[in-house]
């Protein structure tokens, strides 16, 4: 693993960034939503630093971290149609609300549209509370391609996705990189066939950046358009 100003990525087509913690701080979402469904359940609410540690395998997996927070592992189906349905009513009226954009996004994205590269949104967000969110930043043009959690039968960290937007974009996985910030998004990425680049904010389950197996960290999506484009032009240099 690599953290330098000067990394290079030779031969990349098309870039694929994850969405939560890569380029959007959801926290806040995430923490209304979740806790107005314990509430509703009659369970005290759970600290938004505890239950970011749930991110990241899709909508039903942090529904059910966090039941498993308040209540005993034998009543959690019984309670899952009820809180999962509750969790997505509030989150469809809030997202974006409780959000903030990570510095550099809007830039290394302008950067990498400018280069005229190819750029995917791959995230296990669902589908449409991801579209809604990057429409409430105007990204909606920055991107060719969006694929949710709920686009094909397997999300992150199987390849699924990424081998998916590949071929939407016709090139080899070996020609395109992951823009993530979590070990989920690596492994999808060398399952795949993709480089993979690791921002050092966002969530990754709860755990160290250093533990990811990737090919560098940058400091921002403006980081990763500088090692992805093989020629900077002077806006992009550091």
């Amino acid at each position: 693993m690599t953290q330098t100003a000067h990394l290079q990525l030779d031969g990349i087509r098309a870039v694929l960034i994850d969405l939560d913690g890569t380029l959007v701080d959801t926290a806040g979402d995430f923490g209304v939503a979740l806790n107005a469904m314990l509430a509703d359940l009659g369970a005290e609410p759970v600290p938004t630093e505890r239950l970011m540690t749930f991110v990241g395998k899709g909508t039903a997996n942090l529904v059910r971290k966090t039941l498993a927070e308040r209540f005993p592992e034998a009543e959690i189906d019984g309670l899952f149609e009820r809180a999962q349905d509750k969790y997505e009513a509030v989150y469809a009226s809030i997202n974006g609300e409780h959000t903030a954009l990570y510095p550099e996004v809007r830039e290394g994205l302008a950067a990498l549209r400018d280069a005229g590269l190819p750029v995917a949104c791959i995230t296990n967000k669902q589908h449409r509370f991801a579209v809604a969110l990057l429409e409430h930043y105007g990204l909606s043009d920055s991107f060719d391609l969006v694929y949710g959690g709920d686009s094909w039968p397997k999300r992150k960290p199987d390849p699924m996705p990424l081998v998916k937007a590949c071929e939407a974009f016709g090139v080899s996985p070996a020609q395109a990189v992951l823009v993530g910030d979590s070990g989920n998004d690596a492994q999808a990425a060398r399952a795949a066939g993709c480089r993979s680049l690791t921002v050092p904010y966002g969530y990754n389950h709860g755990e160290s950046i250093q533990t990811i197996d990737t090919d560098g960290i940058v400091a921002s999506i403006l980081g990763a358009a500088r090692a992805i484009l093989p020629k900077a032009t002077p806006s992009l240099a550091s």
